[in-house]
């Protein structure tokens, strides 16, 4: 089964989100957080630093990433595997290194956050940006 791992970059109250490209074949034209498929031998934490150096050009400190959520989606041959995870640590300014991927980066306000494509990541993401307000 494939799997995905995606990263919420979160600093000062705002989490990090890409716009998927409208060209793309799997979910276009949707906001999410970045992310990408976890290659043959690799651990989701190493993961998803090569994800973030990919997608946004940030090096993110794997130690600071702590879990939001797992969930599978999909049926049969078209199930995947998704984990997700909160980062606050990483050097250098995001931005879209990937625009063959996404068309837009940009930070939202937890009231300003949009659907996800998957509404339990969102869920997952708004709880924990609320206790760490708390």
């Amino acid at each position: 089964m494939p799997e995905i791992v995606t990263a919420a970059l979160v600093r000062e109250g705002q989490v990090l989100l890409v716009h998927r490209s409208p060209d793309r074949h799997v979910y276009p034209d949707v906001w999410d957080l970045p992310g990408g498929h976890i290659d043959a031998g690799e651990t989701e934490l190493a993961a998803l630093a090569r994800e973030m150096r990919e997608e946004l050009g940030v090096r993110i400190a794997t130690g600071s990433a702590s879990c939001l959520s797992r969930l599978e989606v999909g049926r049969g041959e078209q199930s995947v595997r998704i984990s997700a995870w909160l980062v606050d640590e990483w050097e250098g300014t995001p931005a879209n290194v990937a625009p063959d991927e996404h068309d837009e980066v940009r930070w939202f306000r937890l009231e300003q956050l949009p659907p996800l494509i998957h509404e339990s990541v969102r869920t997952a993401l708004v709880e924990a940006m609320r206790g760490a307000r708390a």
